[in-house]
Formats: structure tokens, C-alpha cells, sequence
């Protein structure tokens, strides 16, 4: 069960960040897909002690009119001056373990929530740190497409 949440700690293991929007990597006529983090920035909620849950939903929408199935989910958190602090990476098997559906109909959307709880020992982490989540995906004519965006963290 706890390397089922690793995805999501790899997230904040360094506590916080920055913003900036979604990209989207795609080929005209063929499935696509955008990706967002709801709510961004996600917003810390102190549990006890120095312990925070991080609750957050991944949305995967298919923009192209044609089915998508979602290969990879991975997420680099990096530090003040672009240092990777962290990286994890779910394929198929992983995402499925977690309940999750992999298959995004024409114009569709999954929604993924994740609420992992860390230990954060020093407030003055809630910054400048970014984790850029990327999702992987394959139309059902096996042209690939990508997504990827960067989120923030706030208390």
C-alpha cells in the first residue's frame, strides 16, 4: 500500500513550488490529451504535528475526438535552482493498482485524486520548489501524445 502512494509524495517530497501552465504534445488528427491539477496551487492541510495531507485531483481530458489509453503518469520535483530532488514514474500496471482507469473516450476525462500525507519538519519549505507531472498516452491508431504541466504548493 505505501509504494502505491509514492507517485504523489515524489510530488511534494521537497514541499512546494511554483506554477506554470499545461503543455500538450500532440499530432492533428488523432487523440490528444491536457492535463490539470485541481487545485492549483494545492493547498496543505496541517493533519497534526508537522504533518500535511496534500489533496489534489489529476484531470486527464482528451481533446483530439478519438479514444486515448494512458501509458504513463511520472512526476520530477526539483529545488530552488532547478535541482532534481525526486522522481517517480507510474506505467500501466501501477495506475491500474491504484483503481484507476487507463482509457479516455473521444472528448472525455479522468480524474485521478491522490491526498498523500507527509511529514514537512521545517515551514519555510512551503517554497520555491516545482514538480512537473507528465502524462503519456497512445490513440487507438497508436499515434503517441503527452501532457505535462508544473504545480505549486501552499499552506
Amino acid at each position: 500500500m505505501t509504494r502505491l502512494f509514492v507517485l504523489p509524495l515524489a510530488l511534494f517530497a521537497a514541499y512546494c513550488g511554483s506554477s506554470s501552465g499545461p503543455s500538450s504534445v500532440s499530432q492533428p488528427g488523432h487523440g490528444a490529451i491536457t492535463i490539470a491539477v485541481v487545485p492549483n496551487p494545492i493547498v496543505a492541510q496541517k493533519v497534526s504535528g508537522d504533518v500535511y495531507r496534500f489533496p489534489f485531483d489529476l484531470v486527464i481530458r482528451e481533446v483530439g475526438g478519438r479514444p486515448v489509453s494512458i501509458t504513463r503518469v511520472s512526476a520530477d520535483v526539483r529545488a530552488i535552482a532547478g535541482i532534481k530532488v525526486g522522481s517517480e514514474s507510474y506505467d500501466v500496471a501501477k495506475i491500474n493498482s491504484l483503481g484507476f482507469p487507463t482509457r479516455v473516450a473521444p472528448n472525455g476525462e479522468l480524474r485521478y485524486h491522490f491526498a498523500p500525507e507527509k511529514s514537512v519538519p521545517d515551514d519555510r519549505l512551503f517554497g520555491g520548489v516545482t514538480a512537473d507531472l507528465t502524462v503519456e498516452g497512445v490513440d487507438d491508431s497508436g499515434v503517441p501524445t503527452s501532457a505535462r504541466t508544473t504545480v505549486t504548493v501552499t499552506r
